[in-house]
C-alpha cells in the first residue's frame, strides 16, 4: 500500500529524508528551496509517495508564481534543474498528479535520465548540457586526467603567483557579489541576483558547513571568484565571475583546482559544474577539460505559456534591462535594479 502525502519541502522530515538520498540534489535540498522561497516570498509545494511502513519512496516539488509575467508552475524557480526524486515512471506519475492538475502550465528541468523526461504528457521544449567531475581517484591521477590545456592553465596561474583563498565566511560572499554584478553587466548585459539572495544562501548552508567562496587574489585584490555549495557528497559550482583584464593569468583555473583539492580532502565524491547552454560550445569544452562527464538537462512543459502572459510586458522588461545594464550606468544603480527586478526572471 502506498499513499501520496502533501509536504512543505522546506521543513518536512519526509522531504528531508528523500532529498538526502541518492535521488536528491542541491536544487531539491531544503536549504536551497528555503533560501529561494524566503527571498522572493514563494510558497513551495511538495508531494511524497509513502509506502505502507511510512517510508518515503518518491517526491516532487514545485512553486506557483503569479506576477506580471503571468501565472506559471515551476519546478523549481531559479534552479539549474530540480529532478523529481523518483526511480520509475509509475512513482513519478503518482507524485506529479497534483502538479499536472488545475490548468496551471508546468515547467521543469531535469536530467534526461529522469522518468519525467519520458512522460508523454510533457513536451520537450529545450535542452542544455550538464557536466560533472568525479573526485574518487587520488589527486595526482585526477590531475593527470585533465586535458593538457587545463593543466597548462593551472601552471600559468601558479607561475603568475595567483593566490586563492577558499573561505566559509559571509564577508567573502559579499566580496564575490561585487564581481558578480560587474560580470553580469559587462559580459551579458543582464541584471544580477540581489546581494540579499546571496546572504540568504549563506545563512541556509553555513550551519552545515555547506558553502565555500573562492577568491583569486592578484596584487592584493580579488580579480575572480566563485561560489560553491555542498549537498551530501557533491560540491556544486553555482556562481562564477572574473575581471576580463586578468583572464590571461588564468585565475578561474586556479580557483577550480584549489576547490577540487579542498573537496577531495573533505571526502566529497563529485564536482557538479551545473548547466551550460548548447550554444556555448567553448564553455562545454572547458568543463569537459576537468576530467568531466557530460549529460543533458531537458526542459519539459505541460500546458504551454504562462496564463496571462503578455508580449508587451516581456518587451518592457527586456528594454529596462538593456537600459540599466548600459556601461554608462553606475554599478550601484545596476545592483539596485537587480534587487528590484530579478524576481521576475524565473
Amino acid at each position: 500500500m502506498t499513499a501520496v502525502q502533501r509536504v512543505d519541502p522546506r521543513t518536512h522530515p519526509l522531504w528531508q529524508e528523500l532529498a538526502s538520498g541518492p535521488g536528491g540534489s542541491l536544487f531539491t535540498s531544503p536549504p536551497w528551496i528555503t533560501a529561494v522561497s524566503d527571498m522572493y516570498d514563494f510558497t513551495p509545494s511538495g508531494r511524497v509517495l509513502v509506502d505502507g511502513l511510512g517510508r518515503p519512496r518518491a517526491g516532487f516539488a514545485w512553486t506557483d508564481v503569479d506576477d506580471l509575467r503571468g501565472l506559471r508552475r515551476l519546478a523549481l524557480p531559479f534552479s539549474d534543474r530540480a529532478d523529481p526524486i523518483a526511480a520509475d515512471l509509475a512513482s513519478w506519475q503518482a507524485v506529479a498528479a497534483d502538479a499536472l492538475a488545475g490548468g496551471v502550465p508546468l515547467t521543469l528541468r531535469c536530467l534526461d535520465t529522469s522518468p519525467a523526461a519520458h512522460d508523454p504528457r510533457l513536451d520537450h521544449t529545450g535542452e542544455a548540457a550538464w557536466h560533472a567531475t568525479p573526485l574518487t581517484c587520488p589527486l595526482h591521477e585526477l590531475r593527470a586526467r585533465f586535458r593538457p590545456q587545463t593543466r597548462r592553465n593551472i601552471a600559468t596561474a601558479e607561475r603568475a603567483g595567483v593566490d586563492v583563498v577558499v573561505s566559509a565566511e559571509w564577508e567573502a560572499v559579499r566580496e564575490y557579489h561585487r564581481l558578480h554584478v560587474e560580470l553580469r553587466k559587462r559580459k551579458y548585459r543582464l541584471l544580477a541576483q540581489p546581494r540579499e539572495f546571496f546572504d540568504r544562501i549563506w545563512k541556509a548552508f553555513a550551519p552545515a558547513d555547506g558553502i565555500r567562496t573562492a577568491l583569486a587574489i592578484v596584487d592584493g585584490r580579488p580579480v575572480a571568484g566563485a561560489l560553491y555549495l555542498v549537498w551530501q557528497d557533491t560540491v556544486y559550482y553555482k556562481f562564477g565571475a572574473s575581471q576580463a583584464e586578468y583572464l590571461p593569468l588564468r585565475p578561474n583555473d586556479a580557483i577550480h583546482w584549489h576547490v577540487i583539492q579542498w573537496a577531495h580532502g573533505r571526502g566529497i565524491r563529485m564536482l557538479d559544474w551545473g548547466l551550460s547552454d548548447l550554444d556555448q560550445p567553448g564553455l562545454c569544452r572547458y568543463k569537459l577539460g576537468w576530467a568531466g562527464v557530460e549529460g543533458r538537462i531537458r526542459t519539459l512543459n505541460a500546458g504551454g505559456q504562462p496564463l496571462g502572459r503578455r508580449t508587451d510586458v516581456e518587451e518592457t522588461l527586456a528594454a529596462i534591462t538593456d537600459l540599466l545594464t548600459d556601461p554608462s550606468v553606475p554599478h550601484v544603480v545596476t545592483e539596485r535594479a537587480g534587487a528590484a527586478l530579478y524576481r521576475f526572471f524565473c
